[in-house]
Formats: C-alpha cells, structure tokens, sequence
C-alpha cells in the first residue's frame, strides 16, 4: 500500500559462511505472514509441510532464518504471463490491470495494479488515448531503468 510502513523487527543471529561472521536476520511467523500477505496459520503450514524450517528466536517464538525465507520468497514468485508478442530488452515487465487515469491536456497519469505492487507512469495525455489506457484494461508496465534506490526498514545499514 502506497505510504504503508511495515513494523518489522527482524530478530539478527550470527553464523558463519566460508570463515566469514554473517549478522543473518530471522523472522517471527507474524512478521512472515506480514511480508507474504496471508495468514499466520498459513505460514505455520508452511513450516509444518517444510516449506520453511522453523527455529525458536531468543524469546521462544518459531522464527524463520532470513536467508531461507529469501529462497522461499524467491520460489514462490510467479510472474503473470506477458501478453505482449514484442521482444525487448527490459526484463522487468509487470502484467496488471488499470485502475486509475488522470489527464489533463498534456499529461496522464496511468496507475496499473500489477498483482500486489502499483506501477505509476507519466506520459502523454496523447499516448494515453491511442493505447485506450482507461480503467480495466490490461497493460504491461516495462521499467528500463539504470538507477534503482534501495532501503532498508528502520534504518539498518
């Protein structure tokens, strides 16, 4: 959700990796279910099935080692298939429907949901019109971009 601060306190343990000390973060199944968008008990599940491999954190709660949950996150995306029968050379395309467009004149905004993430695009009011980009349509958003920022919650370095 657009402005939407996440309250996660990922728990950190050290372990070592090729004779390296790592400060490797783990995470409470609520904070998992969070992340995911589904439920505590489906994240139980997971770990009861082994899909995820839970540890008990300092507190005794069943956590979930950072680096693993990573992996799973990673397995379970699945990119909506592109429609499109272009080739190009983005690789970040995100299929989604419109939901908004506010134009004016010279310019539009175009907000497309693309499973749970919202793409916003600014463009010609005119481009807008010949793609017949209006609510419900389905697009593809193609990012080509060379600088990407990246934080960090809670203002970890």
């Amino acid at each position: 959700m657009p402005g939407q601060r996440h309250n996660l306190s990922a728990e950190f343990r050290f372990r070592t990796c090729g004779g390296i000390l790592l400060c490797v973060p783990h995470y409470r199944m609520s904070e998992i279910a969070e992340l995911f968008g589904v439920s505590d008990d489906t994240v139980r599940r997971w770990a009861d099935s082994g899909q995820l491999t839970a540890i008990r954190d300092a507190g005794g709660r069943k956590a979930v080692d950072g680096v693993e949950l990573a992996a799973f996150a990673k397995s379970q995306a699945h990119a909506t298939p592109d429609p499109s029968v272009v080739d190009r050379s983005a690789r970040n395309r995100f299929v989604g429907l419109v939901t908004e467009v506010i134009s004016d004149r010279v310019m539009a905004q175009v907000e497309i949901q693309c499973g749970p993430h919202r793409v916003v695009s600014l463009m010609s009011s005119e481009a807008a019109r010949e793609l017949g980009l209006v609510p419900g349509v389905l697009a593809v958003a193609v990012v080509k971009s060379t600088q990407v920022m990246v934080e960090t919650p809670g203002g970890r370095a």
